[in-house]
């Protein structure tokens, strides 16, 4: 790249630089024919003569292409323009989950399992593909504004059919979230994720490290550890910590792969039990509305934050519940005069939900794009009403052949309604 002040990378308009690694620059960047924000990494031109580097660049891409998942980061495109390589995928507005634990220093242990049964549900696709992620650890998962939880940065992924690139011997990861075969340079399995996803879920209750690396330590000292299975108890270091998930995480960090779980699968459903088998739109809400209390994200200049009161929670199953201040306060974003998650349907069986909002379920004909206030577009048919604040809103229907409409709604506390619109088509020539 040519620096901040080139527009374009290719049809993409670049808008701001995300930030820069070892292997090249990330930027947020807008694709004008769909409308969408993106995120565009790119491949440093040193790194693009090395072909066992433009290579793996490349096969991230095509891994994660693979997946179609909403818990994993979606691959859009992979191209190369002008001499440099790039990689074009879903943009997340929100932290990777090593910012959140830098502010709140650890999970509420009902948030840590519905974002970890999250990643569970992302990862059983990722193996369902046959590819092993190898690197999951606190910076390579996102968590939105909304309370989405996605699997990211497939840069080292193996695929288990292809081993172009893996080299007996060679230790690839980041050594304290890496499993004991993999330090080894044995062939890592989707088991070797599991042993991650054991440290990701000890972290996540605990702010600490079951196997924390020491400046003055070598790294054997660390697999010796591993091995011998050596680290404190979450309960020790973290009291409120359920039993079940502390079994959960002494399970995952066993040292022997045979010992583990052997799926994702296993692992989403222990954890779908113990949460009382929340769904994904579910999961999402609780996320969003903790990580909003906590002040983990603070609102930009076109966002408020609106407290919705909720009564006693009712009707709640499994050993997780969740915490009566939680159920008493659940923070939801809503626009200055909007609602910026219009995204999230009301028809959730949400106890906590209040009757302070309205719903509205938009209809069209024929089926079209619709964007409330400004805030992502969602299309026809939609499964559910979307919650809006109320007040007036701004709604646009826009069709690609039959042009635009902008409708201007007003909609009371307790509203539950239905916003039409049916385009007018030309008529045919006789």
């Amino acid at each position: 790249m040519a620096g901040p002040t080139r527009k374009t990378i290719g049809s993409y308009a670049v808008e701001r630089e995300l930030g820069q690694g070892g292997m090249g620059v990330v930027y947020l960047a807008r694709q004008p024919a769909l409308e969408r924000e993106v995120v565009i990494k790119t491949l440093r031109r040193g790194l693009a003569d090395d072909a066992s580097i433009e290579e793996r660049f490349r096969r991230e891409a095509q891994a994660a292409a693979r997946i179609h998942h909403q818990n994993v980061v979606a691959v859009h495109d992979c191209f190369a323009w002008r001499g440099e390589h790039f990689i074009v995928q879903e943009y997340v507005a929100g932290e990777d989950l090593a910012s959140v634990l830098q502010v709140v220093r650890r999970l509420d242990p009902r948030i840590a399992g519905l974002v970890a049964l999250e990643l569970a549900r992302g990862l059983e696709e990722v193996h369902a593909q046959d590819v092993v992620h190898r690197d999951l650890k606190p910076g390579n998962v996102l968590l939105g504004r909304g309370g989405d939880a996605k699997i990211a940065d497939f840069g080292i992924a193996l695929e288990p059919r292809n081993t172009s690139l893996t080299q007996v011997g060679l230790a690839v990861g980041t050594p304290a979230y890496m499993s004991p075969e993999q330090h080894m340079g044995e062939r890592a399995d989707q088991r070797s994720d599991l042993f991650s996803f054991g440290v990701l879920l000890f972290e996540m209750l605990t702010g600490e490290l079951p196997f924390p690396e020491s400046d003055d330590e070598k790294v054997q000292v660390l697999v010796r550890r591993m091995e011998a299975g050596r680290y404190v108890r979450p309960r020790k270091l973290a009291p409120e910590t359920p039993r079940a998930l502390e079994r959960l995480i002494r399970a995952c960090l066993r040292p022997k792969a045979k010992k583990r779980p052997q799926s994702a699968t296993a692992l989403r459903g222990a954890l779908e039990r113990l949460l009382g088998h929340p769904s994904p739109a579910e999961c999402r809400a609780e996320i969003a509305a903790w990580l909003w209390e906590h002040k983990v994200f603070q609102p930009d200049e076109n966002e408020t934050e609106f407290a919705l009161r909720a009564p006693a929670e009712k009707g709640r199953s499994g050993p997780l519940r969740r915490a009566a201040a939680f159920a008493a306060c659940a923070v939801v974003l809503v626009g200055i005069g909007a609602v910026r998650l219009g995204v999230l349907p009301a028809d959730l069986p949400l106890p906590w939900m209040a009757p302070e909002v309205a719903r509205v379920r938009f209809e069209a004909v024929p089926r079209t794009e619709v964007r409330v206030d400004g805030g992502a577009p969602f299309r026809m048919p939609r499964s559910g009403p979307v919650v809006l604040a109320p007040g007036v809103h701004h709604v646009v229907f826009r069709h690609p052949e039959l042009g635009s409409v902008e409708r201007r709604i007003e909609v009371a506390a307790g509203e539950e309604r239905t916003v039409a619109h049916v385009f007018e088509t030309p008529a045919e020539s006789p």
